[in-house]
């Protein structure tokens, strides 16, 4: 008995994080279990009578208005991402390596969309979007989109360059290099994964938006908001097989990226004369 409590108390943490893991892929497994077989018998009900089928994976983009909607949310957090990896990379470093006046307070105005809640911020964006007497639609998406998704990038990437060695510039503009030349070469190199993991953090929190989407649509319909007005009449089965799709391709992103970060610490830990070899 008290060896087991021993074991227990030892391994505690890492039982507690297995279960909180498979808590949260939960539904990602139920979804991807009615992907391959659940038919609809009613609002928001399934059931699997029919056996496991690949026919909704055949038939996933057989639905136009699915389509449209998918493509719509593809597009837009395409132009997001980059838009907001590109402005929150440039104020993070700008928070990082230079001192202005004000700039705590700026740390504190990029927290501070991160802990607004969605709502709120949606409807002041739509209050705003009003007032300026903003058309609704693909370009307000965009600009809120962009806006709540620039503190995300801003942290991730000011949490990369805090631990990064000012030594390597300093050697490279000890070489003749020039500002722009140093930031190419040797900056963004290193701190690509960092830059490449916010873009997915992005990516992910832009294509999952509802509640600010929801405010600031118009008439466009993103795949949120498509799932959301079908799930009143009833969900296609094909939405299941796309958001499994979706969700392994955002899994496979996520490890290459993983595996792209640990590259880069296990070359940089490496001495100059292995490097070159």
């Amino acid at each position: 008995m008290a060896a087991a409590w021993r074991w227990l108390r030892h391994n505690a943490l890492p039982i507690y994080a297995v279960l909180a893991t498979l808590y949260l892929l939960v539904p990602i497994f139920v979804i991807a279990l009615f992907s391959f077989g659940a038919t609809p018998r009613g609002k928001l009900t399934f059931a699997l009578d029919d056996g496991f089928t690949l026919e909704y994976w055949e038939t996933m983009f057989d639905i136009p208005e699915l389509n449209e909607a998918l493509l719509t949310s593809l597009e837009l957090a395409a132009l997001a991402t980059l838009i907001a990896t590109a402005i929150g990379t440039a104020m993070a470093i700008a928070l990082v390596r230079h001192k202005f006046s004000g700039r705590r307070f700026a740390n504190l105005l990029i927290v501070i969309p991160m802990a607004t809640p969605e709502v709120v911020v949606g409807a002041a964006l739509l209050s705003m979007f009003v007032y300026a007497a903003f058309s609704l639609g693909f370009e307000t998406l965009l600009i809120a989109h962009v806006m709540f998704c620039i503190s995300f990038v801003v942290v991730v990437v000011r949490s990369r360059l805090i631990g990064f060695d000012r030594k390597l510039e300093e050697a490279a503009a000890d070489l003749g290099a020039t500002p722009w030349t140093t930031f190419r070469l040797v900056t963004l190199p290193l701190i690509a994964p960092g830059v490449v993991a916010a873009g997915m953090l992005a990516f992910a929190l832009s294509i999952d938006d509802f509640v600010i989407s929801n405010f600031n649509s118009g008439t466009t319909v993103t795949f949120p908001l498509y799932v959301y007005g079908v799930s009143l009449r009833g969900i296609p089965v094909q939405v299941n097989a796309l958001a499994t799709l979706l969700f392994l391709v955002a899994s496979a992103a996520a490890i290459a990226v993983m595996w792209q970060q640990r590259r880069a610490e296990r070359m940089s830990a490496l001495p100059a004369d292995i490097k070159t070899n």
